[in-house]
């Protein structure tokens, strides 16, 4: 028996999971695989998800969104079925640029923006470079502000050189382990949603590029780009956060200028999976609610 793990048919994980109503989109070089369902006169939610995940990490959340909202989701560069980025950039300016570039080409000016831990940083990104094109900014866990043991100038995602063997050696136990710590009860981690990660964690370029940006993100002080934001903002976070602790969720609010927060008892860090139904109640409330 051997351990080496190589990658699976680019061809047979988008038989899997590239149907409909999935799309592929040209961006600058990069091939964007992305879902726009919905009303497309409606009001845009546009959803990022986090890192080592994928699009489909939203599933529940989109079918009770697109009855009244355009929705739009995708892998983001360096995972899922888009890949590595054709110019290795995984800086926070590179991110907030492609997913710029992204919007304009599907035609998306003025969305509400939610962003799960990566994803969160990314949206929060793009709020302080655009304010004026975000409506609402809705933040789940988001990655920025250094959490206790870390500092300015360090590697948030930087797991040392052992993580270089990802590339060689990838069981699904460790998948499954990595995985845990997200849940507040790691029993509903079924095991359809253990083979989606696994299955494209193990997409052609993915294992290089999430190498090259725990190489890259680099924890800068997030304060002067926060200030800039003008977007009413929702902080989302799980009360038993072992991955982003919720307690950074007061970090944010000292700086945002418009924002509340929602501590949810009994959850962890994948809210838009563990706890759909009420975290999604949470957001749609504040959608639903008057601006500032």
């Amino acid at each position: 028996m051997t351990l080496f793990t190589p990658d699976l048919s680019r061809q047979d994980l988008e038989l899997k999971y590239a149907t409909s109503p999935s799309q592929f989109a040209l961006v600058g070089g990069l091939r964007v695989h992305y879902r726009d369902t919905g009303t497309k006169n409606a009001q845009a939610v546009v959803l990022l998800h986090g890192f080592g995940s994928s699009l489909q990490t939203w599933d529940e959340w989109s079918s009770v969104l697109e009855r009244n909202f355009r929705v739009v989701r995708l892998d983001i560069a360096g995972f899922g079925l888009t890949g590595a980025s054709p110019d290795n950039n995984y800086s926070d300016e590179a991110d907030v640029k492609r997913l710029a570039n992204f919007l304009n080409q599907i035609g998306v000016q003025n969305p509400i923006l939610i962003g799960h831990s990566m994803g969160g940083r990314i949206a929060w990104n793009f709020a302080s470079e655009y304010p004026d094109r975000v409506k609402r900014l809705i933040l789940l866990a988001p990655d920025g502000f250094p959490v206790p043991g870390q500092a300015i100038g360090t590697k948030p995602y930087d797991a040392g050189p052992i993580a270089n063997l990802i590339k060689y050696f990838m069981p699904k136990f460790l998948v499954k382990k990595s995985l845990e710590p997200a849940f507040f009860d790691p029993s509903v981690m079924n095991d359809n949603l253990l083979e989606r990660y696994y299955d494209l964690l193990r997409a052609p370029t993915v294992r290089d590029a999430i190498l090259e940006r725990m190489k890259q993100t680099i924890n800068s002080d997030p304060v002067p780009k926060l200030k800039k934001i003008t977007a009413s903002t929702l902080l989302l976070w799980g009360e038993s956060d072992r991955m982003i602790p919720c307690s950074n969720s007061a970090d944010y609010r000292r700086v945002l200028a418009f924002s509340q927060s929602i501590i949810m008892p009994k959850a962890s860090h994948l809210l838009q999976e563990e706890n759909a139904q009420i975290s999604l109640a949470h957001v749609l409330e504040f959608i639903n609610s008057p601006g500032p």
